[in-house]
C-alpha cells in the first residue's frame, strides 16, 4: 500500500509541474514587456552607455 501512496504523490507532482511550467513561461514573457518599450533619445552629455536604437540593434545581432 505504501508504494501506491508514493506513486500517487509522484504522479500528482508531475501533473502539477506540467501545468505550472507554461504558466511560469507566460509570467516571464509578460514581465519582459518593458524591453519592448521604445528606445530613448541619446543624451550627449552623458558618458554612460544608453538605450538607443543602435545599441538595441547591436544586442539583437549579437544574440544567439
Amino acid at each position: 500500500m505504501t508504494g501506491k501512496t508514493e506513486g500517487s504523490s509522484r504522479r500528482e507532482f508531475l501533473k502539477l509541474a506540467g501545468t505550472v511550467a507554461p504558466a511560469a513561461a507566460v509570467a516571464v514573457a509578460t514581465a519582459g514587456s518593458e524591453a519592448n518599450a521604445a528606445p530613448a533619445e541619446p543624451d550627449l552629455s552623458s558618458d554612460k552607455m544608453q538605450d538607443t536604437a543602435h545599441t538595441r540593434a547591436y544586442y539583437a545581432a549579437a544574440r544567439f
